[in-house]
């Protein structure tokens, strides 16, 4: 199991609670949707898997690490070499170009493969486009380098929440498309919080959250 979401609870400052009880596993290469109404909790619980956040009650355990037992230190450390984030905002860097922003994270985490990284932009599409800078591309050019910069680690799980939701049908059908396909390749699990019945049906499994409890 690369994932144990164990009967996690999250409160608001002030007492109001997000997250009631919320248990949930993830096997190494499976793919889940996550779904549910906004403010149902959804990304708080992927900021919490991302050990972006802490929880009050329960507890989280990705590849053998409980995310409890860390400290910022050890929570940096998960995020730069196990877990990768893409957002609904492509958040890349205006001033690198596509080729910079691709192995960025990469960087970071000491673990820049050249080889893997010609070899993400081809499969994404973006090896005429590596001179560019963010301005000068489009939505769905943008997320897709938003997916390589996230694979670019090889992370054992992918975040994603509502990657899409900024792009048109067909570029939130091609980005879904490829972002499957890598995490297929490099066997990562993947977590995607989503509004769309459609997207959440290609995944393997689905949960879906209503006032901040699995249904």
């Amino acid at each position: 199991m690369l994932l144990t979401i164990d009967k996690v609870q999250k409160s608001y400052p002030g007492g109001r609670p997000v997250l009631r009880d919320v248990s949930l596993t993830l096997d190494q290469g499976q793919t889940l949707a996550l779904t549910g109404e906004s403010g149902s909790g959804k990304s708080t619980l992927l900021n919490l898997a991302a050990a972006l956040d802490s929880f009050d009650a329960g507890e989280i355990i990705l590849d053998g690490t409980a995310l409890s037992a860390l400290d910022d230190a050890g929570r940096a450390a998960l995020r730069r070499h196990k877990v990768s984030l893409v957002f609904q905002q492509f958040n890349l860097i205006p001033s690198l170009t596509v080729s910079q922003n691709l192995s960025f994270h990469a960087h970071l985490a000491g673990c820049h493969d050249q080889a893997w990284s010609t070899h993400l932009a081809d499969r994404l599409g973006l090896s005429d486009l590596l001179d560019r800078f963010p301005e000068n591309l489009s939505g769905g050019q943008q997320q897709r380098v938003a997916i390589g910069r996230a694979m670019a680690v090889r992370p054992k799980l992918l975040l994603a929440d509502e990657p899409t939701g900024n792009l048109d049908e067909t570029a939130s059908a091609n980005v879904l498309d490829l972002m499957l396909s890598l995490v297929a390749d490099t066997s990562a699990a993947l977590l995607l919080v989503t509004h769309s019945q459609d997207i959440a049906a290609r995944l393997d499994r689905r949960v879906h959250l209503a006032g901040g409890r699995i249904e």
